[in-house]
């Protein structure tokens, strides 16, 4: 049953990916939690991998076929979240899960916040 879950959760990530442009913070992480009942810091991982090849691949075609991407955006953006996920990574390690778990919850929360009030 967990790995059906699992699935529809990539499902649910993917469509939640190509419509406003996030899926693996926003959906895979917390689903991963709650779901399979994985540490905070292995969804986290396993969130970057999964993400590491599908959303960019299949998304970035639909974009583009109407124009929608900013290459050069893209690129340095690229550039920054190369070396922001190395060490942000390096950094989560160092960090006990139950604090990562409530510094994402917190972080979830101010965006939220920002995107419903601004």
């Amino acid at each position: 049953m967990t790995w059906f879950l699992i699935s529809l959760l990539g499902l649910f990530a993917g469509v939640v990916s190509g419509l406003f442009g996030v899926g693996g913070a926003v959906v895979i992480i917390p689903g991963l939690v709650l779901i399979a009942k994985l540490p905070q810091h292995t969804a986290h991982g396993t969130s970057l991998a999964a993400l590491l090849l599908p959303v960019g691949l299949l998304g970035v075609i639909q974009y583009a076929k109407r124009d929608q991407v900013n290459w050069g955006y893209a690129a340095v953006v690229a550039v920054g979240l190369l070396i922001g996920a190395y060490f942000g990574a390096r950094y989560a390690g160092s960090i006990p899960d139950l604090t990562l778990r409530r510094m994402f919850g917190g972080f979830l929360l101010v965006i939220s916040l920002k995107l419903l009030f601004l």
